[in-house]
């Protein structure tokens, strides 16, 4: 094998949607970056539904917008249509979520990435990682050349060993037909990792001008200016829409009658598919009782004519398919472009990884994505931002950045990953955090932009822009604080209208903004503000007064919380030697290898009595290295 004839801090593998993210963070950050794709033309790619966002996953790329992170910006510059969730819901689960153009999506990332200074990219197959003394060296290509680098980052979607079903049929493939990573696949298993399989479902595609949409409810994007990037102007989005239609018993009556082709069903496959969004034919036989199910038909570019059947991923054979789309209302002469197929994969199971991405048993390699045991585009860019920036310190031989579950919805999600494993796709759910108010949508810069400063990732004018923003929201919070408000026969109309009691008496601005039902518009309206807050700094302005109480009430929960995460476990810890506890839990113990007190409670199975020895071995392991002890509480 020949070497190349120059060494990088950085190598990733793989052009998806974590490895774009790895390779912009780490070579933004100053280290050399060699980015290495099966195919430089689809770059970030959309194999399944062409949309960013959502409850928790709308989350997840503002937090890496406020991290310094790209995805954001490929879904303003990309999206057609785009909606607030959760609006009849509360602040900490509202998002939003966007129907992006898949070419304009993937052609943003690919100019990113092709014009970043630092940053080197080629069209390579890697089919084997170049390991010496548990320490990464480099990786080796299918075109006989070696990368040498001092940190890899591995984001190879669902193209380790990957396999396509069709009905009966099935192959070796990537996503959309491209090719396998199988000889790195079997690589990773040489090295010793612990290997499981996965496998993700996908709709089929329609032709535009063969479905009756006029027949259909359409859902178009919210009326009012919105932007996922912290810095990127909001837009009002027209012309694009989303149709409603649903199942009817006679498809489903279809489904059954063919499950004996179903690969599902037939013990084809191996792997675990997603429990959240599971196939039609998981939907049929899972919910027998419902004799209906919604289904969007979605636009997945400007530049051209395909639909996309979200909620209606299949793997039964073209001509089921087929039978089962002229089925639905307003597809009754749909005519499939791409058939809907299932895919199967392998992934690493992710209890190996450190909190930090890195693997424990090899130095210097960091995974992100699918590879991870995740599902969705959301979550890998996140964990590709996360294992981008570290690998770039691992390379400055500084401290890993490591998010805890209260600073952020990605904190949450590798600490779910690393802690307890996951045996089916993961998709970030709202409900997975615990401290839901604490993380809202509108308050990720003030939550993560101070790190992301911090690394380079945020520049000079985004950095001045958010203290600004900051400085309006903090001064009109405290003018509302002392500003009077007295009754009067408009304001009352308008208490009335609301839904609220008139005034008797002058009461403060915050006061009435708290109210329910009453908007910061209308309080500013009767007391207005030299300086008022602008677009989302409204919502964060509102949350922060009306759920102060709340909110203080989870910060004290937090700082309760953080003494067992600053109890730190030694890496080496003999769990053998602590009396009382039992071999179960000690070998899930010695399985995750907790850094912390919290994390080994957050461990499946590990029961508070088990954190009780543990919090008394390492009271008397500080005694005797003349430390403080950890009070429990």
């Amino acid at each position: 094998m020949a070497v190349a004839d120059r060494k990088y801090d950085v190598i990733v593998i793989g052009g998806g949607h974590a490895g774009c993210e790895a390779a912009l963070a780490s070579s933004r950050m100053g280290a050399d970056t060699l980015l290495l794709s099966l195919y430089l033309d689809n770059m970030a790619l959309m194999p399944c539904n062409p949309s960013v966002g959502g409850p928790a996953k709308g989350h997840l790329v503002r937090e890496g917008s406020a991290l310094g992170g790209r995805q954001a910006d490929a879904a303003d510059s990309s999206a057609m249509l785009i909606r607030r969730m959760n609006t009849s819901k509360g602040p900490a689960v509202q998002s939003l979520r966007a129907q992006c153009d898949l070419r304009e999506y993937g052609a943003w990332f690919t100019m990113a990435v092709e014009t970043e200074k630092n940053l080197e990219v080629r069209q390579e197959l890697v089919t084997d990682l170049w390991i010496d003394g548990g320490q990464v060296r480099g990786v080796r290509t299918k075109y006989g050349l070696d990368y040498e680098g001092r940190a890899v980052v591995l984001a190879a979607g669902t193209y380790l060993g990957g396999r396509v079903f069709i009905g009966q049929e099935s192959f070796p493939s990537g996503p959309l037909g491209e090719l396998p990573a199988e000889d790195l696949s079997r690589s990773l298993r040489k090295a010793g990792l612990e290997i499981g399989r996965m496998r993700t479902d996908t709709g089929p595609r329609l032709h535009l001008d063969t479905l009756d949409l006029a027949s259909l409810s359409a859902q178009g994007s919210s009326g009012e200016p919105l932007a996922f990037s912290l810095w990127n102007k909001g837009r009002v989005l027209e012309g694009y829409s989303c149709y409603l239609t649903r199942t009817n018993p006679a498809i489903h009556e279809t489904v059954r009658a063919n499950l004996h082709r179903s690969p599902l069903f037939t013990g084809l496959m191996d792997g675990t598919g997603p429990r959240y969004c599971p196939s039609i034919e998981d939907k049929v036989t899972r919910f027998p009782e419902r004799d209906s199910h919604p289904i969007f038909l979605e636009p997945v570019s400007m530049g051209n004519k395909e639909v996309y059947m979200q909620n209606f991923s299949t793997s039964l054979p073209l001509d089921v398919q087929l039978q089962m789309v002229r089925s639905l209302p307003g597809c009754e002469n749909a005519h499939i472009i791409r058939p809907g197929y299932t895919i199967e994969y392998d992934y690493v199971v992710p209890t190996q990884l450190l909190p930090s991405l890195e693997m424990r048993a090899i130095k210097g390699l960091f995974l992100a994505g699918q590879i991870n045991g995740t599902s969705g585009y959301e979550e890998a860019a996140a964990q590709g931002l996360l294992a981008g920036i570290n690998a770039a310190l691992k390379c400055r031989e500084e401290p890993p950045v490591v998010l805890a579950r209260s600073e952020a919805y990605l904190g949450v999600l590798v600490d779910d990953l690393v802690t307890k494993g996951t045996e089916e796709p993961y998709r970030m759910l709202t409900s997975r955090c615990e401290h839901r108010l604490l993380l809202r949508h509108d308050n990720a810069g003030r939550r993560l932009s101070p790190i992301g400063r911090r690394l380079g990732l945020i520049d000079d004018g985004q950095w001045s822009s958010l203290l600004a923003s900051w400085k309006r929201i903090d001064e009109e919070m405290i003018r509302l604080e002392g500003a009077r408000i007295g009754p009067s026969e408009g304001l009352n109309e308008a208490l009335v209208e609301a839904g609220s009691a008139p005034l008797s008496e002058n009461v403060s601005g915050a006061d009435l903004l708290r109210r329910p039902g009453i908007s910061y518009g209308l309080v500013e309206k009767f007391s207005p503000s030299p300086a008022p807050p602008r677009g989302d700094e409204v919502l964060a302005l509102e949350v922060e007064v009306k759920y102060a109480g709340y909110i203080d009430r989870q910060h004290r929960q937090v700082a309760k919380l953080s003494r067992m995460e600053e109890a730190k476990l030694p890496e080496d810890l003999d769990y053998s030697a602590i009396p009382g506890l039992l071999s179960e839990r000690r070998h899930k113990l010695e399985a995750v290898r907790p850094l912390n007190l919290g994390q080994a409670g957050r461990i499946s199975g590990v029961t508070p009595a088990d954190i009780h020895l543990l919090s008394v071995w390492l009271n008397a392991l500080h005694r005797r290295g003349g430390h403080e002890e950890i009070q429990e509480e």
